[in-house]
């Protein structure tokens, strides 16, 4: 486990999730992990902060108002933005989980989950 601190160097991880309670919570959980890390409600907002090349990985739903999390993907593909993406769906169907690791999903989690879980994706995204 990393040392507790803020500093700049510790890995910058965006989470993106149109449940603002999931998002807090995730943030909260990577924060303590020592990471550096910020919620945002949509794919949108997180493509206009402008953070897109300084992420080290995104923690995404794939069900969300705009943009899906499997387009955000695809978007920064195609901008040239290889951060590493890990998303998070309530859904069942194995198609989509399919379709979200066809796009490059490191790895994809059904709600709910254990935070392990999360934690190792975590590693496998910042390791990759």
């Amino acid at each position: 486990m990393r040392s507790i601190g803020m500093a700049t160097s510790d890995p910058f991880i965006a989470i993106i999730d149109d449940d603002a309670s999931l998002c807090t919570a995730l943030v909260g959980l990577v924060r303590s992990l020592g990471y550096r890390a910020t919620g945002y409600g949509s794919a949108e907002e997180f493509l206009a902060a402008g953070k897109a090349r300084e992420t080290a990985a995104i923690v995404t739903d794939i069900q969300m108002p705009g943009l899906s999390g499997i387009e955000l993907k695809q978007r920064l593909s195609q901008d040239g933005v290889p951060v590493p993406v890990i998303m998070i769906t309530a859904r069942t169907e194995q198609g989509l989980r399919d379709r979200a690791m066809a796009s490059g999903a490191v790895c994809v989690l059904q709600k709910p989950f254990a935070a392990e879980a999360l934690i190792a994706c975590l590693e496998k995204a910042l390791a990759a």
